[in-house]
């Protein structure tokens, strides 16, 4: 295959380091959640409520921040706004890394989260990658975001180990100038595309999304699992204390119970693909997750059980963190997936946000074993919710180039008509303002060449 086909090498080390890059940050915001709860006493103001939030605090400014960090980027620039938010993220590291109170950490943390740029890197990828490939660059970018996380679950426990909590932060400064290094010296310079509908969100779609049943589905599930993702990390390192299971070892139990995990779920996503199962798939990770949650209420001092509870868990997890964003991309209306996965994003943060709180509030007044009980509960109304959902087939979203021939709208019109009569094609949409038509199709039928070919007449 030849270059021009293939992944060329300017297009593949921009994918890695914007992929890089953020996996650095989501590091960051990851590896205080294994720790904070165990390292976290010497804080002035102390107190389960004050680990809850101070987990969680991150995804209030990144769910305030994510849509219009975006648009911004359409306005002044990607890598602008990408060095913007890392020395956000830096500057909010630094400061929970000097705070002597829990109140100083929680500050941290929401400048932290202040530096939303998940946006701005995806449209940046976007923008350096022909669109025949954009699909490959999107998951380097997402399997290193699932890597990101398994390396905090291990890499936050061993840096408290050595250096503390507040060694923990530092490190994460240190991820963010690393970051900003990268940016400078890796990635090619490129100039802005402007709004990219599949990457970000156009302002005139959110009203009509907001209203899409079987996207708002999807929004509630990505927020009920940050959800229980942050309430059950304000209580599970301190059930592996009362199992018996030193502070420093911890990761013991999360790096095989991780790796596990992994293992487990591919067999599952090719089968889901496969056989057109995805939807019971979903369910039963949904109610696997809900039986780990209550053997970690039950399992009391049995550490086996939590080590079981913690494998299941992060199965389910993992499963339905790699399937939301598929199924979002096939239920986005054409020309609307940037817009759909702005919201999906907020709607995550937002979830994490609310069970920090809500799992430390909880902890305080019912212990463990009540935290675990009531997210229960919510994966129930979950498991209820995803009975509406749509069993989606393999769908798969295209930007084609129509240049400056199409000036007149019954030119547009016609191109349309023949884009829509093609085999597989679900949906047509062009934008003269972007000089681009966007194609949702079944990626069993469709020939992108025959769309090409059909452009250029």
């Amino acid at each position: 295959m030849s270059e021009q086909q293939g992944f060329s090498p300017r297009e593949r080390r921009a994918s890695f380091t914007l992929a890089s890059i953020f996996g650095m940050r989501m590091l960051g915001l990851f590896m205080i959640m294994p720790v904070f709860a165990l390292y976290g006493g010497s804080l002035d103001g102390f107190s389960p409520l004050w680990v809850g939030i101070a987990i969680g605090a991150y995804g209030l400014t990144q769910a305030i921040l994510q849509i219009p960090a975006g648009w911004l980027s359409d306005r002044i620039g990607r890598k602008p706004v990408i060095y913007g938010g890392l020395a956000l993220f830096a500057a909010g590291s630094v400061v929970a890394a000097m705070s002597e109170s829990v109140y100083g950490v929680v500050a941290g943390r929401v400048l932290q989260g202040s530096g939303a740029i998940a946006g701005a890197i995806l449209a940046l990828a976007a923008d350096i990658t022909r669109e025949e490939h954009r699909t490959k660059a999107m998951a380097i970018i997402g399997v290193c975001i699932g890597i990101s996380f398994a390396v905090a679950m291990v890499a936050g426990p061993l840096l408290a180990a050595q250096f503390g909590l507040a060694g923990v932060f530092w490190a994460t400064a240190v991820l963010a100038v690393v970051g900003m290094l990268m940016v400078r010296l890796l990635l090619p310079d490129s100039v802005s595309k402007g709004q990219i509908r599949d990457v970000t969100a156009a302002p005139e779609l959110l009203g009509r999304l907001l209203k899409d049943k079987q996207l708002l589905r999807l929004d509630f599930g990505i927020m009920l699992l940050h959800l229980s993702l942050t309430a059950v990390f304000v209580a599970f390192p301190l059930s592996l204390v009362d199992a018996g299971l030193v502070r420093e070892h911890h990761w013991w139990l999360y790096f095989p119970t991780l790796l596990a995990s992994f293992v487990l779920i591919v067999p599952f996503l090719i089968l889901g693909a496969r056989r057109n199962m995805n939807k019971l798939l979903f369910q039963a990770s949904i109610l696997v997750m809900m039986v780990a949650l209550v053997l970690m209420a039950v399992a009391g001092t049995q550490l086996w059980l939590l080590v079981l509870a913690m494998v299941l868990y992060f199965t389910a997890f993992n499963f339905m963190e790699a399937s939301l964003p598929a199924f979002l991309s096939m239920l986005a209306p054409v020309g609307g997936k940037g817009t759909a996965m702005g919201i999906y994003s907020t709607s995550q943060f937002l979830g994490a946000f609310i069970g920090g709180v809500a799992g430390g509030a909880l902890y305080q007044k019912l212990g463990g074993s009540g935290v675990f009980l009531l997210v229960a509960l919510a994966m129930v109304f979950w498991f209820w919710l995803s009975a509406g959902m749509t069993n989606v087939s393999r769908v798969r979203s295209h930007i084609l180039p129509i240049g400056v021939k199409i000036e007149t709208e019954s030119a547009r019109s016609q191109l349309l008509q023949r884009l829509m009569a093609l085999p597989g094609v679900h949906e047509a949409l062009i934008i003269p303002d972007e000089g681009a038509a966007y194609l949702k199709v079944d990626g069993n039928i469709f020939e992108l060449d025959q769309a090409k070919r059909l452009i250029n007449l």
